[in-house]
Order: C-alpha cells, then sequence, then structure tokens
C-alpha cells in the first residue's frame, strides 16, 4: 500500500478539501436500471437508495460487493488515569490479543458477513497526554496515526468499515461532541463500558475540563481531534479519508467512530458524502451525534460494543442492497409486465 500524500495537518486539510466525488453518470445509470427491476416502484425501500448510492461511489451502474474489509485500530488514552472507565487501561492490549486470536464479536461478525479484518495497534505503551492538562497528542502523532489509518485501508477492497478500541475513549468522544457542537459536556457523556452515576459524573468533568484546557478545539474539526482524540480515532479518520481517496464507501460504527468521523465533517461538511451510519448505538447522546452529521443509521439494536461491530453487521443490509440491485432482472428481461 502507498505511502499517505501528506506530512502535515496542514496539506492533510487540502486533501480532505478535495476529496473525489461520487461518479453522478454511473449514480444515474444505476437509478434508471433500478426503475425497471422487477418490483413496484419504491417496494425495496431504502435499499435501492443504498444501492444507488454506492452504484455511485464504486463508479458502476451494475456493481458487485465482494470484498469488505474491516479494520480495528486501537490505542490508550492519558485520561485512562482518572477513572473514566470500568476497566483499565491494561484492557485495551489484552483485547487487541483477543482480535488477534479470533476471539471477540468482531471476528464472527467478519467471517458472518465475509469481511477482511485487520487490527492495528498504535503505541499502546505510550498513552496519549491527559487532554484535561493540553493537547491529547503532538501534530506530528496526530500525523503518523491518520497516515497510519490512510495506509490500513485495502485498495482492492470495495467497502469499508472502522472501529476501534480503546479504554477511556467514549471521555475522549464526549469531549470532541462537547467541542464542536457546545452545549453542555454532561449531554455528551455515556456509560460507555458500564460506570455508574458517579462515574457518569466524573466524565463529564473530565470532558468539560478537556475542552476549557484546549480553546483552539472549538468548532474546529482538526484541532479537536488533536488535543481530545485519540490515535486510534485519528486513524479512524485517516481510513475514512484514505477510502474516499480509493472510491471505497465506508459504513460507520457508533458513537466513537463517529467522532472521528465528525472532526473530517467540520473541516468540509461533504467528507463524510462516502459513509454511511452502521447503527444507532446504546451510547445516549448517538442520536444527536447522527442529527448533527446529517445520517440515519441502517440498525438499532442497542448496541455499545465498539469494535466496529455494528458497521459490521451493517454490512449485510448493504450486501443485500447491491445483490438485489445487481441480480435481479428488469422487466423486459423477465417478460413481466411493467404496469
Amino acid at each position: 500500500m502507498s505511502d499517505a500524500p501528506f506530512h502535515n495537518l496542514a496539506a492533510f486539510q487540502t486533501l480532505l478539501e478535495n476529496q473525489p466525488q461520487s461518479d453522478h453518470a454511473a449514480a444515474d445509470g444505476a437509478k434508471a436500471r433500478n426503475g425497471q427491476l422487477t418490483k413496484p416502484p419504491g417496494a425495496l425501500g431504502r435499499l435501492e437508495d443504498l444501492a444507488i448510492w454506492y452504484a455511485g461511489w464504486r463508479g458502476q451502474v451494475v456493481p458487485t460487493l465482494d470484498c469488505p474489509q474491516v479494520v480495528v485500530f486501537a490505542g490508550n488514552h492519558g485520561i485512562a488515569a482518572q477513572g473514566v472507565s470500568a476497566f483499565p487501561a491494561e484492557v485495551t492490549a489484552q483485547m487487541v490479543l483477543n482480535f488477534q486470536h479470533n476471539g471477540a464479536a468482531i471476528n464472527q461478525l467478519c467471517k458472518t458477513f465475509g469481511a477482511n479484518l485487520d487490527v492495528h495497534a498504535l503505541d499502546l505503551d505510550k498513552p496519549t497526554d491527559d487532554f484535561t492538562k493540553g493537547p491529547a497528542m503532538s501534530e506530528a502523532d496526530m500525523v503518523a496515526a491518520l497516515q497510519t489509518g490512510w495506509n490500513a485501508v485495502d485498495p482492492s477492497a470495495d467497502l469499508l468499515v472502522v472501529g476501534e478500541m480503546g479504554i477511556g475513549n467514549t471521555t475522549s468522544a464526549a469531549a470532541i461532541f462537547h467541542a464542536l457542537y457546545g452545549g453542555q459536556a454532561a449531554d455528551w457523556v455515556g456509560r460507555g463500558t458500564g460506570v455508574d452515576d458517579a462515574g457518569l459524573a466524573l466524565k463529564a468533568r473530565v470532558a468539560g475540563n478537556g475542552v476549557l484546557a484546549n480553546p483552539s478545539a472549538a468548532q474546529n474539526g482538526l484541532e479537536a481531534l488533536r488535543c481530545l482524540g485519540g490515535r486510534e480515532l485519528a486513524a479512524i479518520a485517516g481510513a475514512i479519508a484514505g477510502a474516499r481517496a480509493k472510491s471505497i464507501p465506508v459504513i460507520l460504527d457508533g458513537f466513537i467512530c463517529c467522532a472521528a468521523a465528525a472532526c473530517l465533517a467540520a473541516v468540509k461538511h461533504s467528507a463524510l458524502d462516502h459513509a454511511v451510519a452502521g447503527h444507532l448505538s446504546a451510547e445516549g447522546a448517538h442520536k444527536a451525534v447522527l442529527k448533527h452529521l446529517g445520517k440515519e443509521p441502517l440498525l438499532s439494536l442497542n448496541l455499545r460494543l465498539g469494535e466496529g461491530s455494528g458497521g459490521a453487521l451493517a454490512i449485510g443490509v448493504l450486501k443485500a442492497a447491491v445483490a438485489c440491485h445487481s441480480g435481479m432482472a428488469t422487466f423486459a428481461e423477465a417478460g413481466v409486465t411493467d404496469a
């Protein structure tokens, strides 16, 4: 895989502002084909829109979806030392080993939907700095994580799902949303791994203090990611952008993945046009996040695991949409009268 075509944040921002667009001719062709398939108009509901969207981004009137890729990025957060999670930071590395030994939920979901799984651990022995005292990452650290994400995208994939593992990262995500969308810190925090009421209050304080300690993050996508995010969130952002450059559609996972995505959208609103929301998670603020992003989730199953699990589950929905669009006969082919 080629090296990322940026070496600083200014170059990455310029890249985001000049990303390729959907192939309108392919999308128009897919829309015309959809109107000729053996079904009443609109009978497959949102599956029809998904297939047309996917066709445009793949540049194929009759697309296929055979090689989905799931990438899970893992990182450790300095704020974990403040006790914002029900689990210790050591669990991040332990779960990476579990992924590598096919023992996690994401392994089973990838197997079920025929997805290739890649796992990237980013400097787990070097947590980000505590963002209540200043930026979580230097520019060099963030650029390195963005590059890891960009380079992790397989050019032969025809769909990308990005997931994460990182103790403390729901607090990091909440702080990013607080910086980008305002309100109170408590509006954006949730129970994450299962913290009690005292833990929830602690998460709100930490997220709020992080935004206060990093005024440059306010309504600034890349600064919010650098100051309040983690290496795994930056890698997710790099992968989403890298997929766009390769015309690979993306399924977003839940609350944490959407925090990374929101940072891209804050740079350029259309930066997520090639992405759909895989699911609405059980993390309370995720619904508001999706509203800000203008994304309607494909599924709503009360998931709150992370790992890319909700996005991986949604692969099945998108595969079904593409299969119906590309595999069904037209009225003319089937010899069925088009009413």
